[in-house]
């Protein structure tokens, strides 16, 4: 007989940079019942063009949500901010290759009692991702430049999807592989097929009339394209 494979965990982890800053605990919670993962985006206008949240909007939030709460750091120096983003409430931080000293930042985020997380943005080549693998408990692989919610998907990213999936399988590694931009229930087919397991969506979630609803079509049709149930 031959072995079976068991599907990974699928989860939509809804964007709050999409969300209505104004009332960013009642927009969780209304997505909440769809998914247990809350996508965090943090901003420095440096790395990236653009400013957003930092510790204190995360510890407030904190107190209205046990979501788990994967911390996206677009920052030039994450390792001054990593214990206090912990201290705030995430639950795990991810950081950019790109920024260098990735090593010493894993190994500060483990001893933070973090989920480490390693992103890469569309460029970056797969084999800047490589040797951290094993390391790692998340890479989470651009599908836009990092900066600003509501761009349109990079399908050109598909290939390093693919080949961090094949790698993290091949080693049989625990290792969740996210994208972030321009998700939503159809391009989340071409990520899903490509061995993505978490969905970061933010315009495709808050920016609709009924973001849970629209947080449960996302979902399902990322569970389709893995089982081939039609979409």
């Amino acid at each position: 007989m031959a072995p079976t494979t068991a599907l990974p965990v699928l989860r939509v982890a809804p964007s709050i940079l999409s969300a209505d800053f104004g009332n960013l605990a009642d927009a969780v919670n209304l997505v909440a019942p769809a998914s247990d993962w809350l996508h965090v985006d943090v901003m420095d206008g440096h790395f990236v063009p653009n400013l957003s949240i930092g510790p204190p909007v995360v510890s407030s939030l904190r107190e209205h949500t046990d979501l788990f709460f994967d911390t996206h750091l677009m920052i030039t120096d994450p390792a001054s901010y990593l214990e206090a983003f912990r201290d705030a409430g995430a639950d795990g931080c991810t950081v950019h290759v790109e920024v260098g000293g990735t090593e010493a930042l894993i190994g500060q985020m483990r001893d933070l009692g973090l989920r480490v997380g390693l992103a890469a943005n569309p460029d970056t080549p797969f084999e800047a991702l490589e040797p951290y693998l094993p390391a790692v408990d998340l890479v989470l692989c651009m599908t836009v430049f990092p900066g600003f919610g509501g761009q349109s998907f990079i399908a050109d990213v598909m290939p390093k999807v693919r080949r961090v999936h094949k790698a993290v399988a091949e080693a049989g590694l625990t290792v969740d592989v996210e994208v972030d931009g321009g998700i939503d229930e159809h391009t989340v087919v071409d990520a899903a097929r490509a061995g993505a397991n978490v969905f970061v969506a933010g315009s495709a979630v808050f920016g609709r009339p009924h973001p849970l609803d629209a947080t449960r079509r996302i979902l399902a049709a990322a569970v389709d394209a893995v089982t081939g149930a039609p979409s």
